[in-house]
């Protein structure tokens, strides 16, 4: 597996030296020949030096011989002139030159180089002090001569013959001294010159030899060395051969490494996965979202502030479902589990170590399990609703249970192609769905309500799709029988337990009347306006007083059923149920509701109108308490009683049941459903400004229009008052919507008995 190699100085340490010690032997040989180069070339200038104080010598003999030879000769003659300046010269050039060659002194060449002389041995001084000897005795002679040579006013004859002769007896003397002065240099120079290529040719030799000794240990260590890399990576091939998890490493540019275990191919189920990029081998086997997230989580392991352990929070990879794309129709999708690990070198982030697991089973499990768990807790929710609700309100929901699906099964069953007849079975299916979560939600049976609000979200989801077709409905019918097998489930309970309650009750036979004392409310007479209904094709009447505005809508005629009595004590089951109702929805959305009826009597309700009147009570508590009613807090501010109150009542007034459900909460708010048809682009601002309060209650009474921003279990997705419109309708009544701004809202609905 590669990685980032880890030096190791304690194992290279020898080498280092080693290396270390050759470059010092180049360097001091290289520094030997600098010195001896810099020794001959000195060696060389002293005998240079010793040949020209010889040349002189010669030189100042051979001058003052011609000067004994021109003597009667005009003094400023050039001759003359240029005999005496070189004669001149050549003297203090004899002078410091031999003090130089004695005393190893500072010469400076023709060419103005500068040199410092060697110190010469005790044979060349010999010859030295015998020239300097000789030239001590010749030069003040000719220093005297010199003096006077070019004044004609003096005699210099007699000084020039001293100086002529004086240099015929020390010439010789001073040539032989240096001649042997220039040996004795020459041939401590030669002695010199063999000691330096000796030295120079062993040095070679040995560094030659270093290197040789140096090549072979550096050779056996890298082949012990490679020996040692091989058998690592034997190692490392048979471990990622034999583990059965998938391991890679992942660099910055989210490449894998070369190396990889062998289960990685089956458990990705891709070859050559070696240098790949890691975000193109997962790329349309996970969702694009997934991918991203991925890409950004890698590049935040790769950031030394991020802590792992945080970051690993994060991580999209766990427990996720890869996709299979392959052409291997037997490879399934499976459920694997990333972990992603740093690997540093020293205190940077290297590599990114993953390890891949295939979770399939264990997930697999896991969900049954959960199915199985929620299953159980279903039951327990079932049997504890069994026990604590009256037989016939348990009866009559599996009949209304039934019936709801029964009528959406046959409206799904239904030819439509066009897009009118399509938006008609998605509200009425809707409407039917609606209903039945609400009386599923009132008897707390959270499997029920959970079902149904996952099939309404289905159907807010096609709603809000614009385009529809038959196969959009598809997905619905797996809900549908989800839903009967709920029933069947809660059916079968309760004839376990209650073994007296029937098999299967129908609506009109298991079913128990709503029995509300209502209170005594006159609705004031006012002008009626009529106006067409474009959405139910009824009639619809606008009422109006100081305080508030009503609307009343009208329908067409039905049969009269048959009339049922009931006991108190169903009575008072059906007020719990509605008590209990309102709470758990007020809890749910954060308030207090209190739900009150005057008192029970016996109220003689056709057998056809009793399930209608349940379902538009439940719908227009459940709107009473979401829309209704406000928060404490917002109750407190406008100094009402922390707990709303909500009044549900039932009349007979001979000809028509009056059903009346107000609250003493915070009213219609036009102006905000003018914001809402706005926002949803159904009207521009100007329009929605322009629109009556007539106009606005058709929109809030339309399918999918609600006023409540997020949708929860209780409302938002513009259901309820549709339900209620549709059944008014249905049953030929009136709806009559009475509200006053801040401070309260009524829903009167009139059905006829017949």
């Amino acid at each position: 597996m590669a990685t980032t190699p880890n030096i190791d100085n304690k194992r290279y340490q020898g080498l280092i030296i080693s290396i270390a010690l050759f470059l010092t032997l180049i360097g001091a040989l290289l520094a030997f020949t600098f010195y001896t180069s810099s020794l001959l070339e000195r060696n060389t200038a002293l005998i240079d030096q010793t040949n020209k104080v010889a040349n002189d010598a010669q030189a100042v003999i051979k001058d003052l011989f011609d000067l004994d030879a021109s003597y009667g000769e005009d003094t400023n003659s050039p001759h003359i002139q240029r005999v005496l300046t070189r004669l001149e010269e050549n003297t203090a050039s004899i002078t410091s030159s031999i003090a130089a060659i004695e005393q190893g002194g500072e010469i400076t060449d023709t060419e103005g180089r500068s040199y410092t002389l060697p110190r010469i041995d005790s044979d060349a001084q010999a010859n030295i002090a015998a020239a300097n000897e000789q030239w001590e005795a010749l030069e003040p002679k000719i220093q005297t001569y010199l003096k006077d040579a070019d004044n004609i006013m003096v005699p210099s004859a007699d000084n020039l013959t001293q100086a002529v002769e004086q240099a015929k007896t020390s010439s010789l003397l001073i040539n032989d001294s240096l001649d042997n002065l220039t040996n004795d240099v020459f041939n401590t120079a030669e002695r010199e010159a063999d000691t330096i290529r000796l030295i120079q040719a062993l040095g070679v030799a040995a560094i030659f030899a270093y290197f040789l000794i140096f090549v072979f240990f550096f050779v056996r260590r890298l082949r012990e060395t490679d020996a040692e890399a091989l058998a690592a990576r034997r190692e490392t091939q048979e471990i990622m051969e034999t583990v059965n998890t998938g391991l890679f490493l992942l660099d910055k540019d989210l490449r894998i490494g070369q190396q990889h275990s062998r289960a990685l191919n089956n458990i990705i189920g891709a070859d050559n996965l070696a240098g790949e990029n890691f975000t193109n081998v997962l790329r349309g086997r996970i969702s694009d979202k997934d991918l991203k997230t991925t890409q950004q989580f890698i590049e935040q392991l790769y950031n030394p502030r991020v802590k792992e352990k945080l970051v690993d929070s994060l991580n999209p990879l766990h427990k996720v479902m890869l996709h299979n794309t392959s052409d291997n129709k037997g490879l399934n999708d499976r459920f694997l589990d990333f972990k992603f690990s740093r690997v540093y070198d020293n205190k940077d982030i290297a590599r990114i170590l993953v390890n891949v697991n295939d979770v399939s089973d264990a997930v697999y499990l896991e969900q049954r399990l959960e199915k199985e768990r929620s299953q159980n807790d279903m039951q327990i929710e079932m049997l504890t609703t069994i026990l604590n609700v009256n037989p016939k309100i348990i009866n009559e929901f599996i009949a209304n249970t039934q019936m709801h699906i029964e009528k959406m099964n046959n409206i799904l069953k239904n030819p439509g192609s066009s897009q009118y007849e399509l938006e008609g079975k998605l509200k009425a299916i809707y409407r039917e769905m609606h209903s039945l979560k609400g009386e599923a939600s009132a008897l707390k049976l959270h499997s029920f309500t959970k079902i149904a609000s996952e099939a309404e979200d289905k159907l807010h989801t096609l709603q809000n799709q614009g385009q529809l077709s038959g196969n959009d409905f598809l997905p619905l019918a797996v809900h549908l029988d989800d839903l009967l097998s709920l029933s069947n489930t809660i059916s079968t309970l309760g004839e376990r337990i209650n073994r007296v309650a029937p098999k299967s009750a129908k609506p009109a036979q298991a079913s128990a009347a709503l029995n509300t004392n209502v209170a005594k409310t006159e609705v004031a007479k006012t002008e009626v306006v009529e106006a067409g209904f474009s959405e139910t094709g009824a009639s619809e009447s606008i009422m109006t007083d100081n305080a508030a505005s009503s609307h009343a809508i009208g329908g067409m005629d039905t049969d009269i059923g048959q009339s049922i009595d009931l006991d108190s004590d169903a009575n008072d089951e059906q007020l719990s149920f509605y008590k209990d109702f309102a709470k758990d929805i007020a809890v749910r959305q954060g308030k207090q509701v209190q739900l009150k009826s005057e008192s029970l009597t016996q109220v003689q309700i056709p057998d056809h109108l009793i399930k209608p009147i349940k379902e538009i009570s439940i719908q227009l508590v459940r709107n009473a308490v979401v829309h209704g009613i406000e928060t404490p807090e917002t109750r407190h501010s406008t100094d009402k009683n922390a707990v709303g109150t909500i009044d549900l009542e039932v009349k007979d007034n001979g000809s028509d049941i009056v059903l009346m459900v107000q609250d003493d909460g915070q009213g219609i708010n036009y102006d905000s459903i003018r914001t809402k048809l706005s926002k949803e682009g159904r009207f521009s601002t100007e329009e929605a400004n322009q629109l009556g309060e007539n106009d606005l209650l058709k929109h809030l009474f339309s399918s999918g229009f609600s006023t409540k921003e997020q949708t929860d279990e209780d409302g938002g997705r513009g259901v309820g008052l549709d339900i209620i419109k549709a059944k008014v309708k249905d049953y030929n009544g009136k709806l009559n919507v009475n509200s006053k701004l801040g401070q309260m809202t009524r829903f009167v609905i009139t059905l006829p008995k017949a």
